[in-house]
C-alpha cells in the first residue's frame, strides 16, 4: 500500500492535516476572580471541547440542557452534587469522580465542598464545527453567565 493510499477512507493528506492541528494545553487554576463560577479554556477540535470550571465556595448554575453536546464532567478538586428538574440528586462527586451529561437531559450542580472546586469538561458535539453547545436554560439563571472569558481566564497553550 503507498503512502497516499485510502485505508478505511482516509487518506495520507487527511493524517497530515489532522496532525497540524494537535492541541497541546497546560492549566493553572486563576486566582483572584470575583465571581462565584469561570471557565478556562483549554483548547477545542471541531468536535470536542475541553475546559476547566472553577466554582467558588456557594457557587451553582441553573436548571439548563445542551441540545449539541454531550458533556463529561470530572472532579478535579473539591465536591460537586448534580441535580435534574426537580432537584432530584443525581450524583455528588469528589476528586477523580465524575458524571457524563446526555445532550437534552436536564441538570444544574453546586459546589457543596468547602473551598473552591475544579471541575474538567470536555464536551463532544453531535454537529462538527457547531460555535455554540445549545444550551437552553429550563429555569431562570442564578449567577451571570461563566461562559467565554474575553480577557480573563484562560489557559496556556504552549
Amino acid at each position: 500500500m503507498s503512502a497516499t493510499a485510502e485505508r478505511d477512507g482516509v487518506t495520507e493528506q487527511d493524517h497530515l492535516d489532522a496532525e497540524a492541528n494537535f492541541v497541546k494545553f497546560s492549566y493553572k487554576k486563576p486566582e483572584g476572580f470575583d465571581r462565584k463560577k469561570v471557565s478556562v479554556r483549554l483548547g477545542q477540535t471541531d468536535i470536542v471541547r475541553a475546559q476547566v470550571q472553577v466554582i467558588k465556595e456557594g457557587g451553582e448554575n441553573n436548571l439548563h440542557y445542551h441540545t449539541k453536546v454531550d458533556g463529561m464532567f470530572t472532579v478535579l478538586s473539591g465536591r460537586i452534587r448534580f441535580y435534574g428538574p426537580g432537584d432530584e440528586v443525581i450524583a455528588e462527586c469528589g476528586p477523580m469522580e465524575g458524571i457524563i451529561v446526555p445532550r437534552n437531559a436536564r441538570y444544574w450542580f453546586d459546589n457543596v465542598g468547602e473551598g473552591d472546586a475544579e471541575v474538567l469538561l470536555v464536551q463532544g458535539f453531535h454537529e462538527a464545527g457547531a460555535p455554540m453547545s445549545g444550551r437552553t436554560n429550563s429555569e431562570p439563571p442564578k449567577l451571570a453567565d461563566a461562559g467565554t472569558m474575553t480577557g480573563g481566564y484562560s489557559a496556556v497553550v504552549k
